[in-house]
């Protein structure tokens, strides 16, 4: 008699800056609701804002961005000029979790939920994939490299590695983490349905700034290439059923580079949760893609693309 299988569920989180917000916003009615993974990949904002769904601490994420994200201690040109690095490390990886809105680390060990984040190796372009622990200075540490932007980040040297932003490698490791076995797998995007990036149209910058990078420049060069293409093969998969779900927005939002659209995608995420709890919760918990439930998924609720709240 073959032995009883306990279905498993896999979460992919994809970066891009504060349009991570909405990822964010997604994870707390899913927190709320009390939907549940046993495994979650993150990448660059997918790691330092879904690292939350481990500790277990809804509204963190949206609650501290709009506190500090127009505060010049947590992000701005002085802190590149003075440090390299537009994020501070030791206000917004240091005092902001450990202080001022503090990461419930003891909450995320207990979790048996594995959170892997993803970095970009700069020498050799690898991905690497690297499972969080405690939930420790050591792990705020990756979840900084992985959300490291070149240029605007210097490397994190971490396990004899130079690494930067997970998405210039893998931008949604949803593949990766099919080959982990999962049986429900679900991706949150950040581009709604049917976005296709475009060139990088500051390749001519970055190939002077970076240009003792070559693994890295080229990486950086054929990405819009490489996301397309993983893009493709996700909808393909979707049209198969050999996708559970995907959540995306149903309108693009830049990536914050200046205060004011740091402010902007603050107060559009702001209004996730509690609009979410209308829309998402039965779409997601009811209907089963956490661990525990049934996937009864029509082809026309495979994808969640949600309208901005009022």
């Amino acid at each position: 008699m073959a032995e009883d299988h306990t279905p498993t569920a896999g979460l992919t989180l994809e970066g891009g800056g504060f349009r991570g917000l909405y990822t964010a916003g997604v994870l707390d009615v899913w927190m709320e609701s009390g939907v549940e993974f046993d495994h979650a990949v993150g990448v660059s904002a997918g790691a330092a804002f879904g690292c939350n769904i481990k500790s277990r601490q809804a509204g963190r994420a949206i609650r501290y961005n709009k506190r500090y994200c127009a505060d010049p201690r947590y992000a701005g040109i002085g802190n590149l000029l003075r440090t390299g690095d537009l994020y501070s490390r030791e206000f917004a990886y240091g005092e902001v979790p450990w202080r001022l809105d503090p990461f419930d680390s003891e909450a995320f060990a207990r979790n048996p939920l594995t959170f892997t984040v993803v970095c970009t190796d700069v020498d050799t372009g690898e991905a690497v994939y690297h499972d969080l622990g405690p939930g420790d200075a050591g792990d705020i540490e990756w979840i900084r490299a992985s959300a490291s932007i070149p240029v605007l980040a210097r490397p994190v040297e971490l396990a004899g590695r130079r690494l930067l932003d997970g998405g210039v490698a893998d931008s949604i490791p949803w593949e990766w983490m099919a080959a982990r076995g999962c049986d429900r797998r679900v991706v949150v995007l950040t581009q709604p349905a049917g976005y296709r990036k475009g060139p990088n149209r500051l390749m001519f910058l970055l190939r002077v700034l970076l240009r003792r990078h070559p693994r890295l420049l080229e990486l950086l060069a054929n990405r819009h290439e490489r996301y397309n293409r993983c893009l493709e093969r996700l909808e393909a998969a979707e049209a198969e059923g050999r996708w559970c779900a995907r959540a995306s927005p149903c309108a693009s939002l830049p990536s914050a580079a200046t205060r004011r659209s740091w402010n902007a995608s603050t107060r559009w995420a702001a209004g996730m949760p509690r609009w979410g709890s209308r829309t998402c919760a039965p779409t997601w918990a009811d209907r089963g893609c956490g661990a525990g439930y049934e996937p009864v998924f029509s082809p026309a609720e495979k994808t969640g693309s949600y309208p901005m709240p009022p």
